[in-house]
């Protein structure tokens, strides 16, 4: 500080009620310097004898968008105006939609509101065709987008090919604990329509035949307005911002050679941040479930986020098991599971072929998150929570921590 000259106009202004979320409270403001405008955040904890300390300083509009970010819970804020807060926070974010910033401060109904009008602006606005979505396709969501619009839309299919096996109603209950517990910045926000329309015009066939096929009862194309102008009516949707799912990210790295130390360096960061993705859910009392890396996708800043829910369980509801040692030449020579599987049975162990098929990413995975393949490690996180133990997940680089620079 003692290098930027202060100005004649010099203001800190900060807004009046603090933003609690999970364990913190947080002072949000901005200081004026002149024409210089700088956003920041204070973190406010407490320690074992209930005294208050501020843990970090945050400064600038990346820490903000972090704090806010979509794959976080929402913030608890006691406010007269919401409109001027929302204001205030755009000024600070200023490439933060405005939906976004009433979602974050939990308020919901008006996130989905003004999201819809922005959607309407830029239907008006462009002319590219709503597309069944790149990428491989889930056994569960039928998944499209439109290519110049950073969301996906995605529907629940009418039936699912074994060995999926799990109802509408399980996969609207897993969405709605995704929604509503601690995301950790781990896992993406979605926002939930129903009785969508959307200009026929607008849809690729492909698109429609596809709907048609794997989800039936949820398209209507109608007419409503009688005009000549068709409607297609989707009967509900989940929409989430669009990422680069994570198996096409490594692929990327893979076409491009891991000699290349650019390529070299994004396989190993997608798979650090890949295990430190999932640390961070267990952590939360989340398992994915379907860790495959498609399931995964990495956000602008390069944070890896989990979005497919259908399999998500509460860690304390699976029971973590060692393969067993098989009795005799036949189990052990036999191609399919001749121990007993119980619905919430988990095997860490079989997890490596999976995901750990190609030999650098298997390297660096070792190295930094082995531990994910070994029993004990799920067993405990597991005792912890149900000890009642709540570990933290900060919004910032635990680096960042006063304290942290202290030790």
């Amino acid at each position: 500080l003692d290098k930027v000259r202060l100005r004649a106009n010099f203001q800190i202004q900060v807004l009046s009620s603090l933003f609690f979320r999970n364990k913190g409270a947080y002072v949000v403001g901005k200081i004026i310097n002149g024409f210089n405008e700088v956003p920041f955040a204070l973190p406010i904890l407490h320690d074992d004898d209930g005294r208050l300390f501020i843990d970090a300083a945050l400064f600038g509009e990346d820490d903000l968008q972090m704090l806010f970010s979509f794959a976080r819970a929402y913030f608890m804020v006691d406010m007269e105006v919401p409109s001027a807060y929302v204001q205030f926070l755009r000024s600070l974010m200023p490439r933060k939609p405005r939906a976004e910033i009433y979602n974050a401060l939990g308020l919901a109904k008006q996130g989905k509101t003004l999201f819809y009008r922005d959607f309407l602006y830029h239907l008006k606005h462009s002319t590219d065709k709503f597309r069944i979505a790149p990428g491989i396709k889930g056994m569960v969501m039928l998944v499209f987008d439109l290519p110049s619009f950073p969301f996906v839309f995605k529907l629940i299919k009418d039936y699912f090919p074994p060995p999926k096996e799990t109802t509408r109603e399980q996969i609207k209950g897993k969405y709605l604990l995704v929604k509503q517990h601690d995301r950790v910045g781990r896992m993406a926000d979605t926002l939930e329509y129903s009785e969508v329309a959307f200009p026929r015009e607008r849809f690729d066939d492909a698109l429609i035949t596809e709907i048609e096929k794997f989800a039936p009862s949820q398209l209507e194309i109608s007419d409503r307005d009688g005009d000549g102008h068709q409607e297609v009516i989707i009967k509900h949707l989940y929409i989430e911002r669009r990422m680069i799912p994570l198996n096409i990210y490594l692929q990327e790295a893979f076409d491009t050679g891991l000699s290349d130390p650019r390529a070299h360096q994004q396989m190993e960061r997608s798979v650090i941040e890949y295990g430190n993705a999932i640390k961070d859910l267990v952590a939360a009392n989340i398992f994915p479930g379907d860790m495959l890396w498609k399931n995964f996708g990495i956000t602008r800043n390069g944070k890896v986020v989990f979005y497919d829910y259908d399999e998500i369980e509460y860690l304390t509801d699976c029971n973590f098991r060692r393969v067993p040692t098989p009795r005799n030449e036949e189990e052990e020579m036999s191609g399919e599971v001749w121990y007993t599987v119980g619905p919430h049975d988990v095997f860490p162990e079989t997890f490596g072929p999976f995901l750990l098929g190609n030999d650098a990413v298997r390297a660096v995975f070792m190295q930094h998150h082995g531990d994910l393949l070994d029993v004990a490690f799920w067993q405990q996180h597991k005792e912890r929570i149900q000890a009642g133990h709540v570990y933290d997940v900060f919004p910032y680089d635990p680096e960042r921590r006063f304290h942290h620079a202290a030790h």
